[in-house]
């Protein structure tokens, strides 16, 4: 009986990562996009850049640790919201190979014309329009996908969330 009330407890307390409606990007470097989903559904959507080469842009499951409005440009001492400033005008940083969420990131930029190529120093460049709706979505602590797949964003997402679940199952 003291089992069965147990299990009971353990099955009844699960949830799922995504269950809890935790927000989580998907950027996949293959097609140049960048997807959100929510509850399982993607609720926003929008082309990016990435870096120049495939080992520019990491690879993984990361958290968000840095949001920030018209980021400074440290590496040429460039203010926030200064039109020379390659950062445009949102910074969602993510702790890829280690950081802290300030050297990768999903940013804006003073270059909308290089959207939808491999021309980044690292970082996932979006419009700024579209970055700052994605701002507005996503918290310190929500994940981030970065991968290079021949599949749409729905099918990583899925994937990644069938993985997650079977992980937590063993």
């Amino acid at each position: 009986m003291k089992l069965a009330v147990i299990l009971l407890f353990v099955i009844g307390s699960f949830v799922p990562p995504t269950a809890s409606g935790d927000p989580v990007i998907v950027v996949n470097k293959a097609t140049h996009e960048l997807g959100l989903f929510q509850n399982g559904r993607e609720v926003f959507h929008a082309p990016v850049a990435t870096g120049k080469t495939k080992e520019l842009t990491p690879e993984g499951v990361f958290t968000i640790k840095v949001k920030a409005v018209n980021p400074y440009y440290r590496k040429k001492n460039i203010p926030g919201g200064d039109p020379r400033n390659p950062l445009g005008s949102r910074w969602i940083g993510f702790d890829a190979n280690g950081t802290d969420g300030r050297i990768f990131g999903v940013h804006g930029t003073n270059k909308p014309a290089s959207i939808g190529k491999s021309v980044s120093a690292g970082c996932i460049r979006m419009k700024n329009q579209n970055v700052e709706k994605l701002y507005d979505l996503v918290k310190a602590g929500d994940k981030i996908i970065v991968t290079n797949q021949n599949k749409s964003l729905a099918q990583i997402y899925h994937d990644w969330e069938k993985n997650t679940l079977q992980s937590m199952m063993q």
